[in-house]
């Protein structure tokens, strides 16, 4: 592939309403923004019913149609719970819907998890977004405590000080920014992807203040946010990027992925200082030079294989979420082995975020319903599981905190969650 090195200033959009220019250097061939197939909005024709006109209309204005038959079902109870989490129903209208829903969507059969008991207690505590219909996708902890999460589908950022429950959150003032990743740099700040939008944002919650980073031309969907030791924000790009920007001088770095056609998504930093990525669109790893920016991919065996994302443990291997495929994996850098285990809920269990305390993987199953949060040794390779409170409503990203917890985005059900570990 041919490298070419673009450089220029652009001005940023402000959100501080003070004047700021990024360089940006984008290393190796810009692709073509990519036509994601989850943005299509399929025909779907819901059963005949009461409701039905009004649900056409209410559930669109925030999510496609297609969500509700595809969704595994609900009991007319979990489906009340559902909807109270999106959208505020006056009593008559409520129960109507929920019937119907209920009546014609009702939990399909093989959707409960396997749950493995074991030694291991934990505490679940969750909290729900002040805005409904919020879809929190990722979270992050705080140094104080408290717990970041993106609220995607409202396009603002909120915490919760789990101390307290007291919530709050801020607005985004580009509209419809979709707010996806996001993680607290050492001064607090907060890096956010908003992905509709091509743009890194940083939050200086202090002021509610938003300074924007845009895409270069070619490169978009900016996905997933970590800060390595040096301070340096990297992040993925589901146009087939990794970049990276340096707070000090305000530039901005791309690289492309070498294959044509790859999906960056979840991104670790290993203890050199290496970020690693899962391509969500292959069977592939991928590792960032952080001198060079030069990107090189590892191909996974089974050609089936779709990491969604990543964790690392302390002796730098790679462990990640195979999600069609059912499979948590560990792949080692230094011999290229990798070495699979299926998940206790199976085939169909949809493993999706993960995270690692020491030698401990935690990460959760996304078919079932309730999700399954699940804990494997490394060393005994054994598993251990539980069912999450509110459902879990497919936990897209979690995080370890510095004191031994576990932080969740609880999407569809509208909560973040704290993971409090036992003996």
């Amino acid at each position: 592939m041919r490298s070419e090195n673009i450089r220029g200033d652009e001005t940023m959009p402000k959100q501080t309403r003070t004047s700021l220019t990024a360089a940006f250097l984008v290393t190796a061939a810009v692709m073509p923004t990519t036509a994601f197939a989850q943005e299509a909005d399929a025909a779907v024709e819901l059963p005949d019913g009461e409701p039905k006109a009004f649900i056409e209309g209410a559930c669109v204005a925030c999510h496609r149609l297609d969500y509700i038959p595809n969704a595994r079902g609900y009991s007319e109870e979990d489906w009340r719970a559902l909807i109270s989490t999106m959208i505020a129903l006056p009593g008559e209208l409520g129960d109507s819907v929920v019937s119907y829903l209920a009546e014609n969507f009702p939990k399909k059969p093989g959707t409960d998890p396997v749950i493995v008991p074991g030694p291991v207690d934990v505490t679940i505590s969750e909290w729900i977004a002040p805005t409904l219909g919020s879809r929190p996708h990722d979270p992050a902890p705080s140094a104080d405590g408290s717990i970041w999460w993106a609220g995607q589908f409202a396009n603002r950022i909120g915490r919760v000080d789990p101390a307290t429950g007291e919530t709050q959150e801020f607005p985004l003032e580009i509209a419809d920014s979709g707010p996806h990743g996001l993680i607290e740099d050492g001064e607090g700040n907060v890096w956010f992807t908003g992905n509709y939008q091509r743009y890194v944002g940083k939050l200086i919650p202090e002021t509610g203040d938003v300074v924007d980073y845009p895409m270069p031309e070619g490169v978009s969907r900016p996905h997933t946010p970590i800060v390595d030791d040096e301070g340096t924000v990297w992040f993925t790009a589901m146009s087939g990027h990794v970049g990276r920007i340096d707070p000090a001088t305000e530039e901005m770095k791309i690289s492309a992925a070498p294959t044509d056609g790859a999906f960056p998504y979840g991104i670790k930093i290993n203890s050199e200082g290496e970020p690693w990525y899962v391509d969500f669109w292959g069977n592939r790893l991928g590792s960032v030079d952080p001198q060079s920016g030069m990107i090189t991919e590892y191909e996974l065996p089974d050609a089936d294989s779709r990491p969604r994302r990543i964790a690392l443990t302390p002796d730098d291997a790679v462990w990640y979420t195979d999600f069609p495929r059912g499979y948590l994996a560990r792949f080692d850098p230094e011999t290229g082995e990798t070495k699979e285990w299926l998940s206790p809920s199976g085939e169909t269990s949809q493993p999706y975020g993960i995270a690692t305390i020491g030698n401990i993987v935690w990460y959760v199953e996304t078919y079932p319903r309730p999700n399954a949060l699940v804990r494997f040794d490394t060393e005994t390779e054994t598993f251990q599981s539980w069912p999450i409170p509110s459902g879990g409503g497919v936990v897209r990203h979690m995080m370890a905190t510095d004191d031994g917890k576990l932080v969740l985005a609880c999407s569809a059900v509208n909560r973040v969650a704290l993971v409090e570990i036992g003996n």
